[in-house]
């Protein structure tokens, strides 16, 4: 007898549809599988033989081939164990009248037969729902990360066993409940702006660049408060939408760090140690191609500390990434396209030692070792860069002043005005932020005063500008002039969106 299962693979981000077809005939007992199973996959006969036993049930000695359809996609991982096991049932005819057209089953099997999570489910939840699939089992401990998924019946099963009562109707397992996601942040532990001592400089430019989704490069003495004004950027991000979250928990899933919340409520926050590999940065595998930092970082922060310790073939594999907001990962065995709309966040010091430029501390590294570091940070990525801020010294005053600084709260409600001018501005054009613009939406937005463009004009000339780094100026200003709530940019927004390259001291 045939019998026929859907369950599906995993192909980057996006599900497809994989038939499990089995045929149990007389004969010769053996087991045999085709369709391009990968070692996970032709392992599972084991485990299914061992479940089956262990659940009570009846592995037939029988000739049984499987193949998996369609039979040119590469199948990889555990998910299918299920969809073997209860092909296995149905063909042997230890499940009769029970109609499984519709249903999806996922899930890995333990020897004796508990179902095991798998990763990426729901990626795979929202592919097949658009495929017209709308019953799923699934592994009760991935129940979490499928309870957002409305219209559709998701049943939690714990282990063979408990699939088998429930397609027979002896005992039918309850369909999960499904919840509707309330945006707001969960507490980001200790971060937070108030506690950011001085920094004027630098605490505009943060609200600049998340107001606008631009990117920032703090340059400064060690000490001075880099990497704890990154670490506030989440803290003033407007909160995620759902489907924000969803594309976010996507990437999450299928790289199998989802947190016990089952969906992603806080923005990320990657902090790669700068000994990451190419591959780590971008994604990448031998067999499965895994989402890399940029990726995981995608509707959030990218901060990559101390910048130029990082490999110079690292750094330069982020130019596409920053430009398109897609990164795409070709292997022997396919391309697989992320997405990765990300901010990124750099922090360096002015040289070798940290001190050059600095008006409390003494240079001790020579030009040539000043040049030579700062070469390890392209001209091109810092092209790419929107908003370059210096942090000095910070005077014992300051850092013993009674009082806190201005909140992150106070600073988010701004930045969430802003984003609404924005939401409302690129409502039919397909973006979200004012650092996605194009030269369309650059020719219609921005359109610059006289003296602004002499401002502008001047800065392009004495600093050798290119004509990326004008339109990037351009989208800062027009920023600018968002958290000032002003249609018009006035000159006073292009000249300070001007002040934020400083090419001549970092060059």
């Amino acid at each position: 007898m045939i019998a026929k299962i859907v369950c599906y693979a995993l192909i980057g981000l996006e599900g497809v549809p994989v038939e499990v077809e089995t045929d149990v005939n007389r004969g010769v007992p053996s087991y045999d599988m085709v369709g391009l199973p990968d070692a996970a996959v032709k392992e599972s006969k084991e485990r299914v033989r061992s479940a089956l036993k262990n659940s009570g049930l009846l592995f037939p000695m029988n000739r049984i081939t499987i193949n998996f359809a369609p039979a040119d996609i590469k199948k990889e991982g555990a998910s299918f164990d299920l969809a073997v096991a209860v092909s296995l049932l149905k063909a042997s005819e230890q499940l009769v009248g029970v109609n499984v057209g519709k249903t999806v089953f996922l899930g890995e099997l333990a020897l004796n037969g508990d179902l095991r999570p798998i990763a990426g489910l729901l990626p795979i939840l929202i592919s097949a729902k658009g495929h017209g699939f709308s019953r799923f089992i699934i592994p009760a401990d991935n129940a979490k990360e499928a309870r957002f998924m409305g219209d559709a019946e998701i049943y939690p099963a714990r282990s063979l066993a408990e699939v088998v009562a429930h397609l027979n109707g002896t005992r039918p397992i309850e369909p999960l409940e499904t919840l509707s996601y309330i945006p707001g942040s969960r507490t980001r532990g200790s971060a937070d702006l108030k506690f950011v001592k001085g920094q004027p400089m630098a605490r505009r430019a943060l609200e600049i660049a998340v107001a606008g989704g631009h990117n920032l490069l703090m340059i400064g003495p060690p000490g001075t408060g880099k990497t704890m004004l990154a670490r506030c950027m989440p803290t003033i991000m407007p909160d995620l939408s759902f489907e924000e979250a969803l594309e976010i928990t996507k990437i999450h899933s299928v790289a199998g760090i989802l947190g016990a919340e089952g969906i992603v409520y806080e923005r990320p926050f990657r902090t790669p140690h700068h000994t990451a590999t190419t591959v780590a940065m971008c994604g990448g595998g031998n067999k499965i191609v895994h989402p890399g930092e940029i990726s995981l970082a995608h509707g959030g922060v990218l901060f990559l500390d101390e910048l130029p310790e990082y490999k110079r073939s690292t750094l330069e594999a982020l130019r596409q990434p920053l430009e398109d907001g897609v990164i795409s990962v070709s292997r022997a065995g396919g391309t697989v396209t992320f997405p990765a709309r990300f901010m990124l966040c750099a922090s360096m010091n002015p040289c070798p030692c940290g001190n050059y430029g600095s008006s409390e501390r003494t240079c001790t590294c020579t030009p040539a070792e000043i040049r030579r570091y700062r070469k390890k940070v392209s001209g091109p990525l810092l092209d790419r860069i929107d908003l370059q801020v210096e942090v000095d010294d910070i005077d014992y005053d300051d850092l013993t002043a009674g009082g806190e600084q201005e909140c992150s709260e106070a600073v988010k409600e701004r930045v969430n005005g802003a984003r609404r001018i924005q939401a409302v501005r690129f409502e039919n054009y397909g973006i979200n932020t004012n650092a996605e613009m194009g030269e369309r939406e650059l020719s219609e937005f921005c359109e610059l005063s006289r003296d602004g463009d002499d401002i502008l004009r001047s800065a392009f000339e004495r600093m050798h500008l290119s004509a990326r780094a004008r339109a990037r100026i351009i989208k800062v200003a027009r920023t600018i002039a968002d958290l000032d709530m002003s249609e018009e940019i006035l000159p006073k927004h292009v000249f300070e969106a001007v002040s934020y390259r400083i090419y001549d001291k970092i060059g």
